[in-house]
């Protein structure tokens, strides 16, 4: 079984500067089979975090539904500054 927000902390984590202010809330879902995760970065990092017109966020939420299709799940990212 994949722990998220391991995965979560290990993908972003290595992108920002100040990491004391990275956070992870997981959020109620709709189903059991859904999971829904809230990321706060701060705000200078949320450039990083995000990338050039979407790619780095694209890539960790493509590196997430891999992840959560082999557990049978639907994972749901946000990406948000404090």
């Amino acid at each position: 079984m994949i722990n998220f927000e391991n995965l979560i902390s290990s993908l972003i984590l290595p992108l920002v500067a100040y990491p004391n202010d990275f956070e992870i809330i997981k959020e109620e879902a709709s189903t059991e089979d859904d999971l829904k995760f809230k990321v706060l970065v701060n705000q200078a990092d949320l450039g990083r975090v995000i990338g050039r017109e979407g790619h780095i966020a694209k890539a960790i939420r493509t590196v997430l539904y891999a992840g959560a299709s082999k557990e049978g799940k639907r994972v749901h990212l946000d990406i948000d500054a404090r």
